[in-house]
């Protein structure tokens, strides 16, 4: 492999709850990341599904490998005990943290509104943003947990990122950012936003069925797909600043 290739592997939603189901998910997908060759693996938010201090122990011992693993939070996600137990810290604050993993810059945002499922970038986190991308010496991989695009899945589209107005006016004019990355849809996806590209991982707990897939009206007690295998999208940035995306299904 080309050491000027960088590998990132993303995944999302997790939700691990201590229930047997979303371990078992879990433990398919990092093993599997484990036997591949990458720089990083970035956990698009939702990490746990109650944002509970037991849920994210279980994340602290689940969510490892010899390369980073870079986590950011969801709407299912909590603030306080994400700090206590993954960051050794405290308090309500938006949770943004900038990485740096070889050639690239990892700036991850909290987009996540406490006790809402909807995305919001607070003023804090736009100015935070601002000013990686201000300074930024290297590639940056902007990461959130809500899509700011529509995906065209009503139920998703009604709890996306309601000021994705706000971060495009950042990322139009920052020709360093290479590419949004985000979770949340539980469901693959490629878009653009702002001109870039636009990622989002497919959930590990489950998959979104799609509106066009099904004569079902679907509501959030049948959009769930829990047959659907866990899955996991690979970004490769080359030395020319090109990005490829492949999906792949996670083997049992």
């Amino acid at each position: 492999m080309l050491a000027s290739v960088m590998i990132i592997a993303h995944i999302s939603d997790t939700h691990l709850d201590n229930g047997e189901r979303a371990l078992a998910r879990t433990r398919r997908v990092m093993r599997y990341l484990r036997s591949c060759t990458v720089d990083a693996i970035l956990v698009s938010g939702d990490l746990a599904d109650h944002g509970e201090i037991h849920e994210y122990e279980q994340v602290k011992a689940e969510l490892t490998a010899d390369v980073p693993v870079l986590m950011l939070p969801g709407n299912h996600d909590g603030r306080s005990a994400y700090r206590k137990v993954l960051l050794d810290g405290g308090g309500d604050a938006p949770i943004n943290q900038l990485h740096r993993v070889g050639g690239a810059l990892f700036a991850l945002c909290d987009s996540s509104i406490p006790g809402r499922d909807d995305g919001l970038l607070a003023a804090e986190t736009l100015a935070w943003l601002r000013g990686v991308v201000a300074t930024a010496d290297a590639p940056v991989f902007v990461g959130l947990h809500h899509h700011p695009i529509a995906l065209h899945n009503p139920l998703v589209d009604g709890i996306r990122l309601v000021n994705a107005d706000e971060l495009a006016a950042i990322i139009v004019d920052s020709p360093q950012v290479v590419a949004v990355l985000c979770g949340h849809a539980h469901a693959a996806a490629a878009g653009t936003f702002a001109g870039r590209p636009l990622l989002a991982a497919p959930g590990v707990v489950s998959a979104t069925r799609l509106p066009w897939t099904t004569d079902e009206e679907l509501t959030w007690t049948n959009t769930a797909d829990l047959d659907d295998p866990p899955g996991v999208a690979f970004h490769v940035l080359d030395d020319n600043g090109t990005l490829t995306t492949h999906f792949r299904v996670a083997p049992a």
